[in-house]
């Protein structure tokens, strides 16, 4: 009865605010202050801070490293994924990704961004015997990878900025890009040319290729890779395939807006 009054009188139902806050929290696409969503929400400053609070307690939301805004935590970031796993989206997310992996005889990727590093979501093998042992469920490092440089790249400055400020550029291979100017030269490259790649910086013997998969207001909520054994594809050979991963990422875009 309490609710239903509250919906007479223009109010936001109580059971249904802390998911309107986590539904801005994701819409915004970068962390967000308390102060910033007063308005957004039309409740009351104290309300909006206690309601943050809550989230943060129990782990959907995650404060930033400024210590003042949040980004989503643990459970709303397990819960986006599950999201993606539904088996009827699954289906056809495998099905698109088995196209790839005919067209180009490589093993392909979709992975998600996970603070610090991307996870493995969906993968299907290639047909050869020689290949690269990364599992679904795999979290790898975002300075050295294709989809961690994908990811990297969407990045707000202000926030690629605060991310190279505070994490180390751990050296993996001879050839990981360990200087912050020489990977946000490497980013910008990334950017323009709408694809990013892995020679060899995570692991030897590994080549890889990645392109963002977007959401409906164009900002990257995963990615599309392929990677390749050193012995059978080199760096130009593997991303002579990049328009095929683009046009497969479109076709994944497409499924979270259905």
């Amino acid at each position: 009865m309490p609710n239903d009054m509250a919906d007479q009188k223009g109010q936001i139902p109580t059971n249904l605010r802390l998911l309107l806050l986590l539904e801005e929290v994701a819409r915004a696409g970068v962390p967000v202050t308390p102060a910033g969503l007063v308005e957004a929400l039309g409740l009351p400053k104290p309300t909006v801070h206690r309601l943050f609070n809550t989230a943060e307690e129990e782990g959907f939301l995650q404060r930033d490293i400024d210590g003042r805004s949040y980004g989503p935590g643990p459970r709303l970031r397990r819960l986006s994924v599950n999201t993606l796993s539904s088996q009827r989206l699954r289906t056809l997310r495998l099905s698109i990704l088995t196209e790839v992996v005919e067209q180009m005889d490589e093993t392909c990727n979709i992975s998600v961004p996970d603070r610090e590093h991307m996870v493995y979501l969906e993968r299907i093998e290639t047909k050869w015997p020689l290949r690269i042992q990364l599992p679904v469920g795999t979290r790898v490092p975002l300075h050295c990878t294709a989809s961690g440089k994908m990811y990297l790249s969407s990045l707000n400055p202000r926030y690629l900025d605060r991310y190279l400020a505070t994490h180390k550029l751990e050296e993996h291979t001879s050839k990981t890009i360990t200087d912050v100017a020489a990977l946000k030269a490497e980013l910008s490259k990334t950017r323009k040319r709408g694809y990013s790649t892995d020679d060899e910086e995570f692991m030897y013997g590994m080549v890889a290729v990645a392109v963002a998969i977007l959401d409906d207001q164009g900002r990257l909520v995963s990615t599309l890779s392929a990677h390749s054994p050193l012995q059978r594809n080199n760096l130009v050979k593997i991303t002579e395939n990049v328009s095929i991963l683009k046009s497969a990422a479109e076709k994944l875009s497409d499924l979270l807006l259905t």
